[in-house]
């Protein structure tokens, strides 16, 4: 008798082919959910998101168990026409696009028309809504994606979504959510996030008749990422702005960057924001590690809110289901501004750490802080893009508009200017040949040196105490970047070889390098299976008594990390990092007084000398109000 045909995992039999076949509609939105509704933060955002796109002053947030068992959103936005509820809890069904050209030039926090159905398919949904010019409210309810018929009801103008048991119909999804506490603290953030980006809407959460943020309207930008950070933060931060405008797609930035000693252990602590919509993106990290360059130590990351508008078209919001990450036309203009704007402000401020090891909140370096060419009022420029937009626009300004706003902001700027540059605008690094022996002594300064480590000296602030190697490490690597970046380093042939006992890949590393190598002014080749040959060295290491074996060794070892690339300006930092660290004086040798002040001179020349390239502070400041404290004079 014939067996059976078994049956396989996906239905079919198998002696025959599995069959292609249509899904229902309502597994078809459920697999959407599961893209966009990942938990109750999801769904926050995605009904915060509409009440913005629909021109809201006021959202309020209600939570119960964290979300699980009740979202609502209610806002006092445009509302929804009657006739309009089915569409708006069917798949892809929006007013915010209607060609597929518009998807080049999205203006809106939303665009697929997904989110309400996704929402509907794994909940019980209900939508009230009523516009200005209607009688009465709207009503329409989904449970688990089947919808009743419109009904009439009562309620202000506005919209007000309730979605109650999130995944009472996928179990499997609804046991992976945390407790109702850890789904609340990540609605909480959602809100936060979406807030910092719209000062001028109010913002209002509870859970279980409590209060958990309360955000008012028309807060000024700086105001609003305070309330985010915590106002105690306000001395913390620095304004950073900046705009690039030579083509059709330039970008503007305004933010607030922390000052190195709030870096934190992870990234969390960096919001960003395009055209009003949280992102998160590679390239804008990155330019933000780089412009803290040594200012913090590696493992650390800055802290900061960046708001960058640019036109709709230069970017892409169409490459990911939350909207998190999107797609830059011009990564490159992008990573230069943000580059640009942060190192202004990092450059323009006083950041010597104090005895509380923090910077001396509200100095500048010198008289007046740095604004970058062409720079812009930054609480304004927020302004323009917050004001007076029609509500059809999602509350943000189209690029041609923004391009008009910014024209009398900048010309204005540029008229109320002073003539003369800033104190240090004209001062020039310090002349690299004297470096090693340091410069002629500057009179009338008391300088001592205690325990060979440490000067101390006095300023118009109190008395600083400096680390001499950590002082004159970034001095070092401030004069090898400046000779590097003009040419290659001057070396110095040895009289004989220097040789270095290598592995097989330590040479294979030194063939990457080559490259490097040349630039740093270090000429080495293999002389065996197992040595390596040092022919010359660069001049100024050999003044410091640096020993080559020591150090190609050492570089060898580093060539070999999977992070290393030689041909990255990374890299090339990386090494004279080490170059300017055994070049330095060390802890414990004896300074004369000329030489301490002419470290102490130079500390005054170079940037970022309040931290070494590892970013260890190379000076902390005791206040004369510290002082004062401590020997209770106040």
């Amino acid at each position: 008798m014939q067996e059976a045909a078994t049956p396989t995992m996906d239905g079919a039999t198998s002696d025959s082919a599995p069959r292609i076949r249509p899904l229902d509609p309502l597994l078809v939105n459920q697999i959407a959910a599961g893209e966009v509704v990942e938990r109750p933060a999801s769904v926050v955002k995605e009904l915060v998101e509409n009440a913005i796109d629909a021109g809201a002053t006021r959202i309020a947030i209600d939570l119960a168990s964290g979300g699980i068992d009740l979202v609502r959103v209610t806002d006092d936005g445009a509302g929804i026409a009657p006739a309009d509820l089915p569409l708006a809890v069917g798949p892809h069904a929006t007013s915010k696009i209607a060609h597929a050209t518009d998807l080049e030039r999205i203006a809106t926090m939303g665009f697929r028309g997904e989110a309400l159905a996704s929402i509907a398919s794994v909940s019980r949904l209900t939508i009230r809504s009523r516009r200005p010019e209607d009688d009465g409210a709207s009503e329409i309810s989904v449970e688990g994606g089947a919808a009743h018929p419109v009904k009439p009801t009562s309620g202000p103008v506005g919209t007000s979504v309730h979605v109650r048991n999130l995944f009472f119909n996928t179990p499997a999804r609804r046991k992976f959510l945390r407790t109702a506490q850890t789904e609340q603290t990540r609605c909480v953030d959602a809100v936060r996030s979406l807030a910092a980006a719209n000062p001028r809407i109010g913002f209002r959460v509870s859970a279980d008749e409590r209060t958990l943020l309360d955000l008012p309207p028309d807060q000024s930008p700086r105001a609003r990422a305070l309330e985010i950070l915590g106002r105690e933060l306000d001395s913390r931060f620095l304004e950073a702005h900046a705009d690039q405008f030579d083509d059709a797609r330039g970008i503007a930035l305004w933010g607030l960057v922390g000052l190195p000693d709030i870096a934190r252990a992870t990234n969390r602590a960096q919001h960003i924001f395009l055209n009003g919509r949280p992102i998160r993106d590679k390239t804008i990290q990155h330019a933000l590690r780089e412009a803290y360059r040594g200012l913090i130590e590696p493992s650390r990351h800055p802290t900061a809110v960046l708001m960058l508008e640019t036109a709709p078209d230069a970017v892409d919001v169409n490459v990911h289901p939350t909207k998190w990450e999107v797609r830059f036309r011009d990564t490159s203009l992008l990573h230069s501004v943000v580059l640009r704007a942060v190192r202004d402000a990092l450059r323009a401020a006083d950041l010597t750490t104090t005895g509380l090891l923090r910077p001396l909140p509200g100095t500048l370096r010198g008289s007046e802080a740095i604004q970058p060419s062409g720079s812009i009022d930054a609480a304004r420029f927020v302004e323009y893009f917050r004001r007076d937009v029609p509500a059809s626009t999602g509350g943000r300004l189209d690029y041609d508009r923004l391009r008009a706003a910014l024209d009398p902001i900048r010309s204005e700027s540029h008229h109320a200017a002073t003539d003369e540059p800033p104190a240090h605008a004209d001062q020039s690094p310090p002349d690299a040949s004297h470096v090693p022996g340091f410069l002629s002594p500057r009179p009338a300064r008391r300088i001592l040196q205690v325990h060979k480590s440490y000067i101390v000296t006095e300023d118009e602030h109190g008395v600083l105490i400096v680390d001499q190697h950590a002082l004159h490490e970034r001095v070092m690597f401030e004069v090898l970047l400046e000779r590097v970046t003009a040419g290659n380093l001057e070396s110095q042939r040895l009289l004989t070889p220097a040789i270095v006992q290598a592995t097989e890949s330590h040479l294979a590393a030194l063939d990457s390098l080559a490259p490097l190598l040349t630039r740093l002014g270090i000429q080495a080749e293999p002389i065996g299976p197992t040595s390596i040959a040092i022919h010359a060295f660069p001049t100024l290491l050999f003044d410091r008594k640096v020993d080559p074996v020591e150090f190609l060794a050492e570089l060898l070892d580093h060539a070999e990390t999977d992070a290393f690339n030689p041909d990255s300006e990374e890299a090339l930092r990386d090494v004279l990092d080490m170059m300017s660290c055994k070049a330095a004086v060390k802890a414990g040798d004896t300074l004369g007084d000329h030489e301490l002040a002419n470290l102490l001179d130079l500390r005054d020349q170079i940037e970022r000398s309040s931290n070494c390239p590892h970013g260890r502070p190379t000076s902390i400041r005791l206040t004369i109000d510290q002082l004062d404290k401590l020997f209770h004079r106040t």
